[in-house]
């Protein structure tokens, strides 16, 4: 059985699409033994793509423009979505059914400040209305610190990327009261990516039938069903919190039938970070993204 290696920037059940390519055996089906890194501060997802720790990785079209704004060439490709929404979610100390994004105005608030989660917040914000500058945004570095300050009480407002929010409603530490994904609505959010000579060969043919199949997987099955397929993936994360992530996921939508990044998400994306003034142009989608390898 061949070897086949997967990369994640970061790992939730976000990403349930890919993990179930594993949990379920579609790769095994393929004739595809996976193991699977995450990325870590000092070893990135696309650079475990350059010096081939992994064959493919979960990553965003966003992550290709930075090297094309410093003018280096792109030594990858996206090739696939996984999501076609923000993950994120916001999540107050008490609950709030009328919560409303004004309410986060002078509001200490716990900020995911990683490239894509924030300059997608900032985007969200905009869109309701709300100046970021207006709210006192704190960076707690990584997610469990993030999670460790808003257990700990230092701020009303926290935003995570499921299922952590989740788990915090479980414990009664937190309530949910709004979704990134919701205010912005479809765009190029997470993606999978690979180099160009690997969407050549074989194995890449086989891997994209697998993904093809644990993607409608994700989409036709009930959460209590994916949840326990997943049951022991998430450290520190309880059934009833992983069911709740999912089907908020289902709900949102963020599962889409086609697995093509499509251009005008991706133009979307673009709008996302034009807003933040982290680019100076908007990158060609050719340069960035390529067609699904079909057997």
């Amino acid at each position: 059985m061949a070897k086949i290696s997967i990369g994640f920037s970061r790992y939730s059940a976000f990403y349930s699409p890919l993990i179930t390519t594993i949990a379920c055996g579609f790769l095994k089906e393929e004739g595809l033994e996976p193991e699977y890194h995450i990325a870590t501060p000092n070893h990135s997802a696309m650079a475990m793509i350059e010096d081939g720790t992994v064959q493919v990785t979960q990553s965003a079209v966003s992550a290709s423009w930075n090297p094309l704004e410093q003018g280096k060439d792109l030594p990858f490709k996206h090739f696939a979505q996984i999501n076609l929404k923000d993950g994120f979610f916001i999540i107050a100390k008490e609950p709030d059914p009328k919560f409303t994004w004004d309410k986060l105005k002078g509001a200490r608030m716990i900020v995911d400040h990683g490239g894509q989660p924030m300059a997608m917040f900032r985007y969200a914000c905009y869109k309701a209305g709300v100046e970021y500058d207006a709210i006192e945004a704190l960076d707690l570095g990584g997610s469990e610190a993030m999670e460790a300050g808003f257990r700990a009480g230092r701020a009303d407002y926290a935003h995570f990327q499921g299922p952590a929010p989740q788990q915090l409603e479980e414990d009664g530490v937190g309530y949910v009261v709004a979704s990134v994904g919701e205010a912005i609505g479809p765009v190029a959010f997470s993606s999978l990516a690979a180099s160009p000579e690997w969407l050549q060969t074989d194995t890449a043919k086989a891997f994209m039938r697998a993904y093809r199949k644990a993607r409608q997987f994700c989409i036709e099955t009930r959460a209590e069903e994916i949840a326990k397929i997943e049951d022991g993936y998430f450290e520190g994360i309880g059934q009833p919190a992983l069911i709740s992530c999912i089907k908020a996921y289902h709900n949102l939508g963020n599962w889409h039938p086609s697995v093509d990044i499509s251009e005008e998400s991706y133009e979307t994306a673009l709008d996302v970070f034009a807003h933040c003034g982290w680019i100076t142009k908007r990158h060609p989608y050719s340069l960035v993204v390529t067609s699904p390898p079909d057997a």
